[in-house]
Formats: C-alpha cells, structure tokens, sequence
C-alpha cells in the first residue's frame, strides 16, 4: 500500500513517496492502492493547488484511507477540508492537520521515546 506526501518543497517522511505536483498526486492515486495522503495547499507559482487536488478526487472518487491536510495555509486547509468533508467516504479518516508525530514514527518502524504508545 501507497502513502504519498504531496508537497512542493518539503521533504517527503520516511516511507512515504513524494508527490512534487498536483498531477504527480492524483497520478499515483489514479494507479495505486492509497492508505495515506497528506496535502499542502500552495505548490509554487503557476501550479495548481492542492484545492485543485481536492476536488479532482472528489469528482473522481479518489479517496484514500487517511487524509491530512499539512499546509501551512489556514485559508489553503479551510478550502480543501470544506471541499473533502462532505463527499468523504465513511471509511476514509480525514484531518485538518498534519500527521502525528508519533504516527510517522510507529510508521518508519521506530518507536518514540519513552517506549511504545500502542
């Protein structure tokens, strides 16, 4: 199963596969079996949007188990929350957020400090 980590700048965490474009996304969503996807909003000039990447996989049915929404825009989170939300499968877990820290590290395999969390 395919995590994927769509973001223009930042580096993808361990285990996931990066996604540089809002096209480079939803073509791996397209092709794979998703378990989770986490969204940034901008993705550099003249680029679309991860709004754009939201409603591509509403009209497409593109939902994967999980959905976090990382971007650091407030108003970037807000559109693409408002435009998952209600199309949202009930089995898909959707956050306005990043993952958990804890989650990417039972996630890479390591476990956090202090022991397990599980």
């Amino acid at each position: 199963m395919l995590h994927i980590y769509m973001d223009d700048a930042r580096r993808a965490p361990e285990g996931f596969a990066l996604a540089r474009t809002v096209e480079e996304c939803l073509l791996m969503l397209r092709e794979c079996e998703v378990g989770i996807l986490s969204l940034d909003y901008e993705m550099g000039p003249g680029e679309d949007t991860g709004g754009y990447a939201a409603r591509m996989i509403v009209l497409e049915r593109l939902f994967p188990r999980e959905i976090y929404l990382h971007s650091s825009s407030v108003l970037g989170r807000k559109e693409m929350f408002e435009t998952l939300y209600p199309a949202c499968p009930a089995e898909t877990i959707l956050v306005n957020g990043p993952i958990p820290y804890e989650r990417l590290l039972r996630l890479s395999g390591e476990e956090p400090a202090g022991g397990s969390t599980r």
